[in-house]
């Protein structure tokens, strides 16, 4: 009996590769552990590549269910954390793709920073805001890249299967968001 009231705080200490197996043979508590441990980030992803906190829910939650139904096919369990974050970066183009009209980074609320000194606080948001502004202005296609490749450590080939084009295309859309960006933020250097 004891041995079933400690098996929360194992799952919890243990690593990925083993909640994925045994999420994989249907241990629905091994992959809530995964769930949980990557939520997160999962939702900080999805939030920069939609631009709303109710999408990025959506997507999170879409993903979640893709993953559960498709985990018994993951091969690598310790690739389960990139996994999830593809998952979630399909998820998130797909919803770009229906959505009609784009938000503007500006109009979406700063996230909290961690108790950071008030000039830190100012300096922070300020940096943030300019590159909210400087992503907002670029071209949708240059932006998804952009996010995928800098936030979400994808690589180029990965981008490509994401959004359907080639990988010389992604090359090409991030060093136009680039050359872009760091023109925007120069006085951020």
């Amino acid at each position: 009996m004891k041995q079933l009231q400690d098996l929360p705080h194992k799952l919890a200490d243990a690593p990925d590769a083993v909640l994925a197996e045994r999420a994989g043979d249907g241990n629905v508590a091994a992959f809530e552990m995964l769930a949980r441990r990557h939520a997160p980030l999962m939702r900080a992803y999805a939030r920069r590549l939609v631009n709303s906190h109710a999408e990025a829910d959506d997507v999170v939650q879409d993903a979640l269910i893709a993953a559960w139904k498709d985990i018994a096919h993951l091969q690598d369990g310790t690739a389960a954390k990139a996994w999830l974050m593809r998952i979630v970066s399909r998820r998130a183009v797909d919803t770009g793709r229906r959505r009609k009209s784009h938000d503007n980074l500006d109009d979406q609320p700063e996230a909290e920073a961690i108790l950071p000194t008030p000039e830190q606080a100012a300096v922070a948001g300020s940096a943030r805001l300019a590159l909210n502004t400087a992503l907002s202005r670029l071209p949708e296609e240059q932006r998804r890249c952009w996010v995928l490749k800098e936030l979400g450590g994808q690589s180029y080939e990965e981008i490509a299967q994401a959004l359907g084009i080639s990988a010389a295309s992604v090359r090409g859309r991030l060093a136009r968001a680039r050359t872009t960006l760091m023109k925007e933020m120069e006085e951020w250097r």
